[in-house]
């Protein structure tokens, strides 16, 4: 999504896209006894926070180009059959990139049943390679051959699409998308609330696969957002059926605001059936609990093109989890530089540990 905004934002020029040999600064290790007056954590051991910590990050692709196409914009992340990385940018094209070194490999355009571009902001790989993609202009969701083909469309839910159709707001949809474990039960969340839910809470939906690799529309859970102005751009399920969430705002003259939460939707009620969610009693919210802010990680020498309240933020939209090591999981993160003069993509690479138990 172009993301929403407290206040007003200040607008700047699209940068100029260089090829990649061009790129911008190459991947920074980390810098120890770094100070950040946001918090007393350990900079040697690269803590964000008791569960979350950050080995390095890469701005390598920020302002580049691959094969004619800007390499940017991205808004989602998984790990391809082959491991190497599935970037999507928002601007209807999916990347392969080298896990390693994120040197792109090919891109494949993307584009609906006419050929128009999407706003593609969601992307699960399926067991069979293929690719589960949102656009959230309508909001949709289809699934695409390695070629960019069309293979099929999953229904959603009334309430759920953009008025007039549907109580949603174009731009505030499907933002996030992962498959939980077993591969039965694809979840999307909205961004934000739809008209009538005030509580705050957004929508979480689900399908279940059917014969043929079909989903049909399962149950959906209501999730609360720390704050009015943030946002849920991405969800990614870990193997017990809990939902690393990141939530994210801008104020402008501020900065970003990024948190990464630990969730369970198990136990939360079902909302497919409940046509406004206004706080009522009786209505079990998906539990959560903050794992860090990323503003309190280290800065580990980064720089911002704006204000921040850490130059290691940006306007982070996509997430993966690319592995487990030592208790920890591996969990990659990027930015949307939305090809603005004043954004950076950057990689973020994190370890961690959800050990709180609902």
């Amino acid at each position: 999504m172009r993301l929403r905004t407290v206040l007003a934002t200040t607008t700047a020029g699209l940068a100029a896209a260089t090829c990649l040999t061009a790129a911008g600064p190459a991947t920074a290790a980390s810098t120890t006894g770094t100070t950040n007056s946001r918090t007393t954590n350990s900079r040697t051991t690269n803590a964000c926070s008791s569960s979350v910590s950050i080995d390095r990050f890469s701005d390598a692709l920020d302002k580049t180009t691959y094969d004619g196409t800007f390499v940017g914009n991205f808004s989602a992340l998984a790990v391809d059959k082959d491991g190497s990385l599935a970037a999507l940018e928002d601007r209807s094209s999916l990347f392969n990139l080298n896990a390693k070194t994120l040197q792109p490999k090919r891109v494949v355009p993307l584009a609906d049943e006419n050929g128009a571009a999407l706003d593609s902001e969601g992307l699960a790989i399926d067991r069979d390679g293929t690719s589960l993609i949102t656009s959230e202009t309508e909001p949709s969701i289809r699934r695409y051959s390695a070629d960019g083909k069309i293979l099929d469309r999953l229904p959603v839910p009334s309430s759920l699409l953009v008025a007039p159709a549907g109580r949603a707001v174009s731009n505030q949809t499907f933002e996030g998308l992962t498959l939980l474990p077993g591969g039965h039960t694809l979840l999307a969340s909205m961004e934000y609330p739809i008209a009538g839910d005030t509580s705050g809470a957004v929508r979480f939906q689900t399908w279940t696969r059917t014969k043929g690799d079909h989903f049909k529309l399962a149950a959906q859970y209501a999730y609360k957002p720390d704050a009015t102005f943030l946002g849920v751009p991405e969800v990614q399920a870990l193997p017990d059926g809990r939902l690393l969430v990141l939530e994210r705002g801008f104020t402008s003259g501020v900065g970003n605001t990024v948190r990464l939460y630990l969730a369970d939707p198990r136990h939360a009620t079902d909302t497919s059936g409940i046509d406004t969610l206004t706080g009522q009693p009786g209505v079990h919210l998906i539990k959560k609990t903050l794992l860090a802010d990323i503003a309190d990680c280290p800065t580990l020498g980064a720089t911002a093109k704006q204000p921040q309240p850490n130059p290691l933020l940006d306007n982070i939209e996509g997430m993966v989890i690319t592995g487990r090591e030592k208790g920890a999981y591996k969990v990659l993160l990027v930015s949307d530089d939305n090809q603005n003069a004043v954004q950076t993509t950057r990689f973020y690479y994190l370890r961690v540990r959800p050990t709180p138990v609902f």
